[in-house]
């Protein structure tokens, strides 16, 4: 991802890199490579041809789009793809369940070392609301796996 202020600086960019990329037999993934009208006067421009606010983008397990802050300037927010969080839960969920009958003290650890993991790629700015929610949802599925193991071993 590469930002510039005006258009006509991102057009030279990419025909100067697709130029560099093919010096070495390269090309650039159509599907992948795009421009996009983002920056302090992307929403305004935008509004003025009758056009819906700036567009989003993927980064890899985050997705970027343009916000105001509360004093009225723009900056880019990062959140976790909603996707790669529900993804993360089940494998967790289901890993769970594998080491059910692990010792409680080995299975927090795991637990831990898997929340750091993820707190450690998914912590950039304006994502400790993802953040919580995955380590609150972590919690609540052990829980649940702490209760069941419970009850049957009083079953027994």
């Amino acid at each position: 991802m590469v930002g510039f202020q005006h258009r006509g600086d991102a057009e030279r960019f990419l025909g100067d890199l697709r130029e560099r990329f093919a010096r070495f037999n390269l090309q650039l993934a159509a599907e992948k490579t795009r421009l996009i009208e983002f920056g302090r006067f992307a929403a305004r421009d935008r509004a003025a041809r009758g056009q819906r606010r700036p567009e989003t983008f993927p980064i890899p397990g985050l997705h970027a789009h343009l916000r105001e802050t509360r004093d009225g300037r723009f900056k880019l927010k990062r959140v976790t793809d909603k996707k790669r969080l529900q993804a993360k839960l089940r494998a967790v969920k289901t890993e769970l369940m594998r080491r059910r009958h692990l010792p409680i003290p080995d299975q927090g650890r795991w637990l831990a070392s898997v929340v750091r993991g993820h707190c450690a790629y998914y912590a950039v700015p304006d994502n400790i609301e993802a953040l919580r929610a995955f380590r609150e949802q972590v919690i609540w599925h052990w829980h649940r796996t702490l209760r069941r193991r419970s009850q049957r071993s009083r079953m027994t």
